[in-house]
């Protein structure tokens, strides 16, 4: 079945209101690594409730709809599809607590022929439910390998932020577990592909792989770590581009390199497989 640009492109998106407890806000930390050092007082501050914080980046799993996704109708073939980008812009920070209203917009469907896919980019609008305030903007790109050629636009995505060709001024090692899969899956990610090895191999892996959006979060983690002292209020924006898949217990280097007084473009491998898994990455602090 063809891509459905027209139907995605109108879908009439509703508030999705998620209400979440302390409880939530720490499964989430301790799903990215937060709290790998349990005498840390800057990461027990995400992970305990005393005095509790939200990691910024829990704003990827709060009100996520998929639904559209899943729906044959659209046409997508999941099969086929990738997450290739993924950002965050913080506007105000997540509370620890309470509930949220996520609004969902396909923005644009770019496409780049039969042999090339195409590229679907989405934002995603985070408020309090309460008093309405914008929390922050959520935003992400879908290669759909097997829907090009639908006829559509094929305008020219913006490039994606450059990598300095010198040494990085900053390099943070941070773990996953064997186990990280499992647990970030609790965050609301149930994709039985970070799961079930044997869904794992019908995929061409090897054994089950890490969300990318808990790769980015480590990735954020280290941002947070290395460049603000662990203050996540601090965070403005954190956008990257996926380059390959993590696998559970690879140890992920983030390199990042000043651009200016609080902009930084930065990179992240695997080191243990020398695997460049995140690349074009673009942060910013206030």
């Amino acid at each position: 079945m063809p891509l459905e640009y027209t139907r995605l492109i109108t879908t009439p998106f509703s508030d999705q209101v998620r209400t979440y407890a302390v409880r939530d806000a720490m499964l989430y930390a301790l799903s990215v690594g937060l709290g790998s050092d349990p005498l840390d007082p800057r990461q027990l501050a995400y992970v305990y409730e005393r005095n509790l914080r939200a990691f910024p980046s829990m704003a990827h799993v709060l009100g996520m709809e998929i639904d559209w996704l899943f729906d044959p109708a659209n046409g997508i073939d999941l099969a086929h599809m990738l997450h290739i980008e993924s950002g965050l812009t913080q506007v105000r920070p997540l509370p620890a607590e309470g509930s949220v209203k996520s609004r969902m917009a396909i923005k644009e469907i770019l496409d780049r022929g039969v042999e090339k896919g195409a590229v679907l980019s989405f934002e995603r609008s985070l408020r309090d439910a309460k008093t309405d305030d914008l929390l922050a903007i959520v935003t992400g790109k879908f290669l759909l390998r097997a829907n090009g050629g639908f006829g559509g636009q094929t305008g020219r995505a913006l490039p994606p932020a450059e990598i300095p060709e010198r040494e990085p001024d900053f390099l943070c090692e941070l773990p996953t577990l064997p186990q990280s899969a499992l647990l970030y899956r609790l965050n609301n990610d149930p994709n039985p592909l970070h799961a079930d090895p044997e869904v794992a191999r019908q995929a061409g892996f090897s054994r089950p792989i890490l969300h990318g959006a808990c790769t980015y979060a480590v990735a954020c983690h280290a941002f947070i770590r290395t460049i603000t002292g662990y203050d996540g209020a601090k965070l403005r924006r954190f956008d990257v581009r996926f380059s390959a898949p993590v696998l559970p217990g690879d140890t992920i280097r983030t390199a990042f390199w000043k651009l200016d007084d609080n902009r930084y473009a930065f990179t992240a491998h695997a080191i243990e497989r020398d695997v460049l898994v995140l690349t074009n990455g673009l942060a910013e602090h206030c």
